[in-house]
C-alpha cells in the first residue's frame, strides 16, 4: 500500500471475524437474509442515526438471547470499555423517551423506542483474505467497521447521541463529550474566546453531515431531517462552513499547557469508540503533529441550555458535537476520518493491487491449467 494507514490490527480482526462467522452460523434463512448484503449496496454508506423506515439488518427484535449477546461482544471488540458502556446507556434511554414522546408518537410509542429497535448488519462476505463490513446502527447509534483483505480495519464514522440530556438521572452517557468541551470553552480567556467562537448561532446538525467521504468544503444543512422546528439562515450556513485546508477555530498552540491538557481528553474521549491499536495510533500522530495541527471551534450559547455545537480538527480526524434542538437537550456526535471513513483509502489501494497482481481467493478456484507459475505475495 502506498500510503499505509494506522488501522492494521490483525489481533481484533481474527477476533471480529470468527465471532462473525460463528454468529452466522447460528441464524436462521431469513435472519442471515435480513443481515447480510453485498458490499457494493448503497446503504453500506447510510450511517443517519435517525429513525428511519428503509433500515437494513436483523434487529435485535429477530435476534434470541444468545445472539444478542454475541452481537453485544462483537461491539466491544472495536471500541473502550467506557464506549461500550455509553452504547448501551444510549439504547435504555430509548425507554425515558418512550414515556416522554407517548402523546407525540401515540400508538407507535412502544414500537419506535425500544432498546431492540437497533440493526445488525453485514456487508459482503466475512472469510479470511477478504473484504467485508459490520454495522450496528439505529436511535443515536452508528458503529461502521469496515475489515480490507483481513489486514486493515476502519471504524469511522462512528455516530453517538443522546436524547434527553437534562434530567436524566443517572443515565448521562455522553456528559464527558460534551461536558469536556464546555470546560474548555470556560477556560479560555477573552482574546482565545475571540479566536474560538466561529459564530453565535449553531447548526442543527453535523456540518459534515452525512456524506460517506468529506470533501474540501462542506456545508451544514438548513435544519436536520424530520427536525425544521429549528432552522438556521444562508449566512449561517456559510460562517459554520468546514474548510479542510483552513481549519476554524483556536489552534492547540494557543492553548496554555492545562488547557491542552483538556483538549486532549476530549480528543482520547472520543477516539474511545475505536479499537484500540487504532486510537493509540492517532494519538502517536497527533502528538508528532504538535499542538499547532489541532484545531478548537465553538458555535452557539456559551451556556448549557442554549443550542451549541464545537469541533476538533485535525490532519486527520473530524469531531462534532452538536446540540441545537430541543433547547440544547438533544445531541449527535461523531468521530470521522477525511482520508479513512468507510476504509475508503485502503479500499482504493486494494482494488489497484487485485487489478495488477490478482487474488489469492480467485487462485483456489481457478485451474493453473495453461498459466505459468510466478512468484507472488497476495497476502500483501
Amino acid at each position: 500500500m502506498t500510503n499505509p494507514s494506522p488501522h492494521e490490527d490483525g489481533q481484533t480482526i481474527q477476533k471480529l471475524l470468527v465471532g462473525v462467522i460463528g454468529l452466522l452460523d447460528t441464524f436462521s434463512a431469513e435472519q442471515r437474509a435480513a443481515a447480510v448484503s453485498s458490499f457494493d449496496d448503497p446503504q453500506r454508506l447510510d450511517w443517519d442515526i435517525i429513525p428511519k423506515p428503509d433500515r437494513v439488518g436483523v434487529s435485535l427484535h429477530n435476534l434470541d438471547r444468545h445472539q444478542k449477546v454475541v452481537v453485544l461482544d462483537l461491539i466491544r471488540l472495536v471500541v473502550s470499555r467506557e464506549v461500550y458502556t455509553k452504547i448501551l446507556a444510549i439504547m435504555q434511554l430509548e425507554h425515558v423517551l418512550r414515556k416522554i414522546e407517548a402523546d407525540f408518537l401515540g400508538v407507535g410509542a412502544p414500537l419506535w423506542r425500544t432498546s431492540d429497535s437497533y440493526f445488525f448488519s453485514l456487508f459482503g462476505r466475512p472469510g479470511f483474505e477478504d473484504t467485508w463490513s459490520l454495522r450496528f446502527l439505529g436511535h443515536h447509534v452508528c458503529l461502521n467497521v469496515t475489515i480490507v483483505n483481513q489486514r486493515w480495519i476502519s471504524a469511522t464514522p462512528s455516530a453517538l447521541g443522546q436524547q434527553p440530556v437534562a434530567g436524566v438521572g443517572v443515565l448521562n452517557p455522553l456528559a464527558d463529550d460534551e461536558g469536556l468541551g464546555f470546560a474548555l470553552l470556560e477556560s479560555l480567556d477573552d482574546e482565545q474566546r475571540r479566536h474560538a467562537v466561529i459564530h453565535d448561532v449553531a447548526p442543527a446538525d453535523f456540518v459534515s453531515r452525512q456524506v460517506s467521504h468529506i470533501g474540501a468544503l462542506e456545508y451544514p444543512d438548513h435544519y436536520d431531517l424530520g427536525m425544521p422546528q429549528y432552522q438556521i439562515s444562508l449566512e449561517d450556513r456559510r460562517a459554520l462552513a468546514l474548510v479542510r485546508a483552513e481549519p476554524s477555530g483556536i489552534s492547540a498552540d494557543r492553548l496554555d499547557d492545562d488547557q491542552r491538557a483538556l483538549l486532549g481528553r476530549l480528543i482520547d474521549t472520543f477516539l474511545g469508540r475505536l479499537p484500540a491499536m487504532a486510537a493509540d495510533a492517532y494519538r502517536t500522530r497527533l502528538d508528532a503533529d504538535g499542538a499547532g495541527g489541532i484545531h478548537f471551534a465553538w458555535a452557539g450559547g456559551l451556556v448549557r441550555g442554549t443550542p451549541h455545537y464545537f469541533r476538533v480538527q485535525t490532519r486527520e480526524l473530524l469531531i462534532e458535537l452538536v446540540n441545537a434542538v430541543d433547547d440544547g437537550n438533544h445531541i449527535h456526535s461523531v468521530i470521522r476520518d477525511f482520508e479513512h471513513d468507510f476504509a475508503d483509502d485502503s479500499l482504493r489501494a486494494h482494488q489497484a493491487h487485485l487489478e495488477g497482481r490478482g487474488s489469492h481467493l480467485s487462485t483456489r478456484t481457478t485451474s493453473s491449467e495453461g498459466t505459468e507459475l510466478t512468484a507472488d505475495n497476495w497476502a500483501w
